[in-house]
């Protein structure tokens, strides 16, 4: 697999934010869930039961997560990348589960450890150079996502942080998987998005959409764009023509591995969440939903964690992923979906289709 993190960093070598429910429609997580899988391993307390003990045997003493409990693992993907993937995936998962991690403060002093003085978060370990603009921006977001599901604040203001990506619109340079990290760094510190970065990169966004609504001829870029709007609230440009594309393209076993394994690694759990929140849970999005509900369903090893794909190894970011496209699909029983900081908690698993998000 490629090194660097979240879709690829695969491809490269936010206390108190608003939750603005405008117009919240009354939401039943069980709709989603579709023609439910029929196997013993469709009981969902049972799943949710292995999945946190495999978080917990991930717990370190020093309050961090490691990839896996099996010591010569190294990780992939995002827990490759940098050591505050797995312990933000760990709070951003217990949160709406009303789970508590095993050493909560240690974890929260766990990452804030990785805050520089200019309000930087780096990675102390993984394989990202924590000086390049994409581990900045990364670790600096993890940093303040799983400090905020750990109910702590930074303890240096990181806001201006991100400024460095706005002049002369040095964000373009990055991937695209990286635009919907704006909004949720703000959303998580609780600050306003700043409007002119807002525009800038929805101009960006605009400007590169194709007809099809994808961006980038790929589900997980597209993912990232349907995320971006949903965090500042407004309709996704497209919506429809993308829904079209993400039901077309989902391979006959419930997955859409499509490109490279790597490309794809988190595939399933974002064209779940765009025909979630863009879908109105018509039929057709709901068999989807139930088809790729299944497929994750396979990737559950014996040790009760997750592989990026069926018969993988378990990994900490693929737990977070294919158990948070099972939560999506409605088979987790006891989510509260329904936390005022919702959108807050990673990539979206627990945000509600038809309520309006955004920052202060």
């Amino acid at each position: 697999m490629k090194s660097t993190s979240r879709r690829n960093l695969l491809q490269w070598s936010l206390i108190g934010a608003a939750v603005v429910p405008l117009h919240a429609v009354a939401f039943d997580t069980t709709a989603f869930a579709g023609e439910a899988p029929t196997t013993a391993d469709s009981d969902g307390q049972k799943i949710k039961d292995l999945t946190f003990q495999f978080i917990e045997k991930c717990a370190r003493k020093d309050g961090g997560y490691s990839p896996s409990p099996e010591s010569n693992y190294k990780g992939s993907s995002d827990t490759a990348e940098s050591d505050l993937a797995a312990v933000t995936y760990a709070a951003t998962l217990a949160k709406p589960e009303g789970r508590k991690l095993a050493h909560a403060e240690k974890s929260a002093d766990f990452i804030q450890h990785h805050q520089q003085p200019e309000g930087v978060f780096v990675n102390l370990a993984g394989n990202l150079d924590p000086h390049a603009d994409l581990a900045v921006l990364y670790n600096t977001v993890q940093g303040v996502v799983g400090l905020r599901a750990l109910g702590e604040k930074p303890r240096v203001n990181p806001v201006h942080v991100v400024d460095r990506f706005f002049e002369n619109n040095a964000f373009a340079k990055l991937p695209w998987y990286t635009v919907s990290f704006f909004p949720l760094f703000y959303a998580a510190l609780g600050v306003a998005f700043p409007p002119t970065y807002r525009t800038a990169l929805e101009h960006h966004l605009k400007e590169h959409q194709a007809a099809d609504g994808y961006l980038g001829d790929h589900v997980a870029a597209t993912f990232h764009l349907v995320h971006f709007y949903r965090l500042i609230g407004q309709p996704t440009p497209k919506a429809d023509a993308i829904v079209q594309r993400v039901l077309h393209d989902q391979r006959p076993d419930g997955g859409w591995q499509l490109k490279a394994p790597d490309w794809d690694v988190h595939s399933c759990f974002d064209a779940v969440f765009i025909l979630r929140q863009l879908g109105g849970n018509s039929p057709a999005c709901r068999a989807a939903i139930a088809k790729a509900a299944r497929w994750a369903l396979r990737c559950q090893n014996a040790d009760g964690g997750f592989g990026h794909y069926p018969g993988l190894p378990s990994d900490m970011d693929a737990v977070y992923f294919q158990f948070g496209t099972l939560i999506q699909a409605g088979l987790i029983p006891g989510t509260n979906f329904h936390l005022p900081d919702a959108e807050t908690l990673s990539w979206g698993h627990v945000m509600q289709p038809g309520v309006i998000y955004r920052t202060t």
